[in-house]
């Protein structure tokens, strides 16, 4: 009854994002002009919010010695026992931003005065009136506006925007005690990997520094280098075509993209407005329930996350179980596995591989063959292009005014423009149809549905999981390797379900704790030795900008 529930709200939201009834991106809010005055009427107002407990986990002899090394939890744990205070956190990772950032290029801006102040005001409080998150130290996505501090979104349109609050998700975050160590670097309004404006490739995936040619994943590309990176314990992102997951699955992470409303996007700038989505970029299961569960829940000032379902116990549907000596999900769950997921080549093929038969052997997983709808390449593929139209209606001004404030994404927000009305109708009908198809479909033969990539589940807003699988050597990257990671999707709502079977695969492997090796520090020249030759893919033209946009 509840699953049934959770859809006749879900198709009814999904319909009414897809007609606009749902309010407007607030853009003119946003953007320098007239308009931004305003910003201060559309802050988000406070809103009750449950106690949020953090349970005690047992630390790693690495966290131990190298609080940058820890996970939320663990950091939670320490600090909480008097084996490591906020301050002592957040320089530590103020310390590694200072080191190698020059080489990353993670970070847009940091905020490092503001992050000690609000440390030591922290280890200050009496125990027992410490928030929650108790100074953990966050990297947040440069288009979440954030008080005070500029707010980009990498773009020539937002480069002078300094805004006057705090995106909802920023706002609860630092209400339970997370500690903003600066803003993350991201693709020109979320459309790429991190680049500069003009299509110069900036953040670098962090397994393999000296190679900007290795995509790092976008458009959270700075969030993902500055967990992966260990200069920040967490990181928030946003997620219109694959930006939380992708990161996650590039630089060895565990992103969780939530299903559309469950979090607000309140404060964000937009790219797309029934797909936009905001969502943690953590180091494990446990850690993204902590992130989603302080985001989530209803705030007045998004429609969108009004009326929903509530948030289920995150937190405890990521603490792994064991029976009889044996890692068991918590309820038997079938995950489907679609036909083209063994459909690769190379290493991945074998990764891919083990990694099925590891999540067979887990207690009351059930592994099921899911097929396909006969037309999902046309729905998740041809009308996947009516996003462009979206994205470019909030931004028509300045397209009219000058197209060079789009710098090298300039062809994908022409392309929307091109998009005619009764082209955008069609796909919107396509979307309701694929939604359909997935519900009664997929859906219905599992619980949960492994993905080779996150499109359609971005295209539908149900909640998708990345996260690590194993390690890829081509005999150049390192004694490990670089990253592999798997997507997981699952129905409305129910990102629990999603927590508990990516939580017990977490539970008898070790991918997720493999952390890359510090890139090499600068030469006496003072030039960063790991960026000292610069690959052919330094810079992104306007046609690959296209075909890599979200």
């Amino acid at each position: 009854m509840s699953r049934a529930v959770n859809r006749r709200i879900f198709l009814a939201g999904a319909a009414a994002a897809s007609l606009g009834l749902l309010g407007e991106p607030a853009v003119a809010a946003a953007a320098p002009g007239p308009g931004a005055g305003a910003a201060a009427a559309n802050a988000p107002k406070p809103v009750s919010r449950r106690p949020l407990r953090i349970p005690d986990v047992s630390v790693r002899n690495a966290a131990r010695n190298d609080p940058t090394e820890a996970t939320i939890a663990e950091a939670v744990t320490l600090i909480r026992n008097r084996r490591l205070t906020a301050a002592e956190l957040i320089e530590a990772q103020l310390d590694r931003i200072s080191r190698f950032d020059d080489t990353y290029l993670a970070f847009n801006s940091v905020t490092a005065a503001a992050a000690r102040s609000r440390a030591r005001a922290i280890d200050r409080l009496p125990r027992e009136h410490r928030p929650a998150l108790s100074g953990v130290g966050l990297c947040i996505k440069d288009n979440y506006f954030t008080a005070g501090v500029p707010t980009t979104a990498n773009s020539f349109i937002f480069q002078d925007f300094v805004p006057d609050f705090d995106a909802t998700s920023v706002a609860r975050l630092a209400a339970a005690g997370g500690i903003m160590l600066g803003k993350g670097q991201m693709g020109p309004l979320a459309t790429t990997r991190a680049t500069k404006p003009n299509g110069e490739i900036t953040t670098v995936n962090a397994w393999t520094p000296a190679d900007p040619s290795v995509d790092p994943g976008g458009s959270s590309t700075g969030p993902a280098t500055a967990v992966a990176g260990r200069m920040a314990t967490s990181s928030i992102g946003t997620q219109t075509g694959g930006s939380i997951v992708l990161p996650s699955n590039q630089q060895n992470l565990t992103g969780l993209k939530p299903t559309m409303g469950r979090t607000s996007v309140h404060g964000v700038i937009p790219l797309s407005y029934t797909r936009d989505h905001s969502g943690p970029l953590a180091r494990d299961a446990l850690d993204a329930a902590i992130m989603l569960t302080v985001m989530a829940g209803p705030d007045a000032a998004d429609p969108r996350t009004l009326g929903l379902p509530d948030v289920p116990a995150l937190i405890t549907s990521a603490l792994p179980v064991r029976r009889k000596g044996r890692t068991v999900l918590r309820r038997r769950t079938k995950i489907g596995v679609p036909p083209d997921y063994l459909s690769v080549t190379g290493p991945a093929l074998a990764i891919r591989s083990a990694f099925l038969d590891q999540l067979s052997s887990i207690g009351d997983a059930e592994l099921v063959e899911v097929g396909y709808p006969d037309d999902w390449d046309l729905l998740t593929g041809t009308f996947n292009a009516i996003r462009l139209s979206e994205r470019t209606e909030p931004f028509l001004d300045y397209l009219k005014s000058d197209p060079q404030l789009f710098g090298v994404s300039l062809l994908s927000w022409l392309q929307g423009v091109l998009l005619s009305g009764d082209e955008w109708i069609t796909g919107q009908r396509a979307k309701n149809h694929l939604l359909r198809e997935v519900l009664d479909g997929m859906l219905t033969q599992a619980d949960v549905v492994l993905q080779t990539g996150p499109v359609a589940f971005d295209i539908l807003g149900l909640p998708e999981i990345g996260f690590p699988i194993g390690f890829a050597s081509d005999g150049t990257t390192g004694p490990v390797g670089t990253p592999v990671g798997t997507i997981l999707g699952g129905a409305p709502y129910e990102e629990d379900r999603l927590l508990e079977v990516v939580a017990a695969y977490q539970a008898v492997t070790d991918w997720h704790t493999t952390r890359p090796a510090d890139p090499v520090l600068p030469d006496s020249a003072g030039q960063p030795r790991s960026r000292s030759a610069l690959s052919t893919a330094s810079r992104l033209t306007p046609e690959e900008a296209l075909a890599a946009s979200n």
